[in-house]
């Protein structure tokens, strides 16, 4: 029986064009920090460095120190640390305005509500690319709450990144679950429904698919959010927990 739920949140709870946001993101970044001597190209590449380092990380550090570490490659381990503040403020104030590449749908806060209204815990697996105050804005351009999830994966607390299979087990064994007992739901064809290696259940989300490989998503159940429902009170429909 599934007792967990996992979303994805870019794409999934929070509707995006990814490249358009990213585009958006990397502009709004590059004119923050570009008086502190920050080239915009070189910039970017480096965030973008620093992102493979992430999904490369095995569990051997948190994202967030392998981030810094690719990125001080670059920039130094002086300027790196000196400047990691300005990193915050841009999260904490400029980021905001990359919401208007995010319209929200209302039908993913409804959803998670229902969900746990059912009796099911929901957890919020984005990949943990962000530091937690960029994740937590996102959260709420969703019209949720942090506070709605049983837990947030970001940059801080994780170890692992997608489409690595042990992102997926790790988040499990948060729940004290096994992957067995948990759904997955995610727009992204490669990185959300490798989780289905683990054992866990999987849902597509096509609202804002990602499908890079055209991949045959029949393969797996997909739909939008209404499909999401119906298959889990159909299939995979659970007493509530006590």
């Amino acid at each position: 029986m599934i007792k967990a739920i996992l979303f994805d949140l870019d794409g999934t709870l929070l509707p995006m064009d990814q490249d358009e946001f990213t585009k958006g993101y990397f502009k709004l970044l590059a004119a923050k920090l570009a008086p502190y001597g920050y080239e915009p190209k070189t910039l970017i590449d480096t965030v973008w460095a620093g992102t493979a380092a992430m999904v490369k990380n095995t569990g051997a550090q948190t994202n967030e120190a392998a981030f810094w570490e690719r990125f001080s490659r670059t920039y130094g381990a002086e300027k790196t640390e000196r400047d990691k503040p300005l990193f915050e403020e841009f999260y904490a104030d400029d980021f905001e305005q990359a919401s208007v590449f995010c319209p929200p749908n209302d039908k993913a806060a409804e959803t998670v509500a229902k969900l746990q209204r059912l009796g099911y815990r929901v957890a919020l697996a984005t990949n943990p690319i962000f530091p937690s105050i960029a994740t937590c804005a996102r959260i709420r351009w969703a019209g949720l709450a942090p506070e709605d999830f049983a837990f947030v994966t970001t940059y801080e607390k994780s170890a692992y990144c997608k489409p690595n299979p042990d992102y997926y087990r790790d988040a499990a064994q948060r729940l004290g679950l096994s992957p067995e007992e948990c759904l997955m739901v995610g727009n992204d064809a490669q990185e959300d429904m490798i989780a289905e290696t683990t054992g866990m259940k999987v849902f597509l989300l096509t609202d804002c698919l990602i499908n890079r490989d055209g991949a045959d998503i029949s393969v797996w159940p997909n739909g939008g959010f209404d499909e999401l429902l119906r298959r889990i009170e159909s299939e995979w429909a659970k007493a509530p927990l006590k």
